[in-house]
């Protein structure tokens, strides 16, 4: 039976472990000291997302260190708008770059690109040759509001006042970008599970900035769409929804777009989420990030109440948001200790 010796993947389709399974979102990244050698011998981020032996390496690492439940690609939510036909760079310190940016330029004037998509299905199908039979492999997208919010402004911002400006100013032009993300999402996550993955995350990691009215225009239905539409073709992978922010619009935003889990971030009382979303829905979270740098005491009380929270329905241990870079290795071996007690 499919997930069957894939804990991380049985739970995402509903079934309750008797050890909860642990991935940590950003897990292949900027805390491993393996990473940032390869970084250094191979340059920039966006040199190592299109290098496909290094992009697979990165995905990797992780696994071999600390034996984590599921792998997550190692890619960038920014893919597809450059598969859209914007330029991508990354300004070290800065962040990254799209150019030219939907406030002076028109969706339309772009040409898409979706071969820029194919480099990242040759990393999953690397990375799937060589993960052990019991890990789970994830793949992922960000949700097309937040893919939107760096198509519009050419940065991130933390805010995102250009992009709700625009959706304000002119719903129509707005709406096309949206619906330009959620065509490209689908046929990418696709193309991802084609490779090999066996689930998928929707990242909306700017969803807490928008009114009651735009959360359900721009995060619940495109998202809704997206997922309909993949599991037209995928009708037996899982898909995550993390609307990080989303708050008192989890339950809406649970019950409305299809996802077969839920990511909560770290602001979300568990408890509540529990009480507030069905008990047959997976959720996915959600220590702080600031806890594991803590580590000690703080982390095991934090993760005892997590723990506790989650007993007795489907539960993937995760972090609320990326795991930071100054986030001690000794830490993360304490929370797995902890979790797989």
């Amino acid at each position: 039976m499919p997930g069957s010796n894939k804990p991380l993947l049985s739970v995402l389709q509903g079934k309750k472990a008797e050890k909860t399974p642990i991935w940590l979102m950003r897990q292949a990244g900027r805390y491993l000291p393996e990473y940032r050698a390869l970084r250094a011998d191979k340059g920039g981020f966006l040199e190592l997302v299109y290098d496909s032996d290094a992009a697979a390496e990165i995905t990797l690492q992780p696994i071999r260190r600390f034996g984590f439940d599921g792998a997550i690609l190692f890619s960038d939510i920014l893919i597809v708008p450059y598969a859209l036909g914007q330029g991508l760079r990354f300004e070290a310190g800065e962040g990254p770059r799209l150019s030219p940016p939907l406030t002076d330029a028109a969706l339309a004037s772009l040409e898409p690109i979706p071969g820029r998509l194919e480099p990242i299905y040759e990393t999953v199908e690397k990375v799937k040759a060589a993960l052990p039979a019991e890990t789970t492999f994830l793949g992922f997208a960000g949700s097309p509001w937040t893919v939107a919010t760096y198509m519009v402004a050419g940065r991130g911002s933390k805010q995102q006042d250009e992009a709700r400006r625009y959706a304000y100013r002119d719903p129509v032009a707005f709406q096309e970008i949206i619906d330009a993300v959620a065509g490209m999402t689908v046929d990418y996550l696709s193309g991802q599970v084609r490779a090999g993955v066996e689930a998928v995350q929707l990242f909306d990691s700017w969803a807490g900035s928008l009114s009651p009215a735009q959360f359900e225009q721009w995060v619940i239905a495109p998202n809704a769409r997206i997922i309909a539409a993949f599991k037209a073709r995928h009708p037996d992978v899982p898909v995550i929804g993390f609307p990080k922010g989303a708050g008192g619009k989890l339950g809406a935003y649970a019950r409305e777009t299809g996802a077969d889990a839920i990511g909560l971030d770290e602001t979300v009382d568990p408890v509540w989420a529990a009480a507030e979303i069905s008990p047959h829905l997976p959720l996915q979270g959600n220590l702080d990030p600031l806890a594991l740098i803590a580590g000690g005491d703080a982390l095991e009380s934090a993760v005892g109440r997590i723990i506790s929270a989650f007993e007795g329905r489907p539960h993937v241990f995760n972090l609320g948001h990326g795991i930071l870079p100054d986030t001690p290795i000794s830490h993360v071996e304490q929370l797995l200790r902890l979790v797989r007690q």
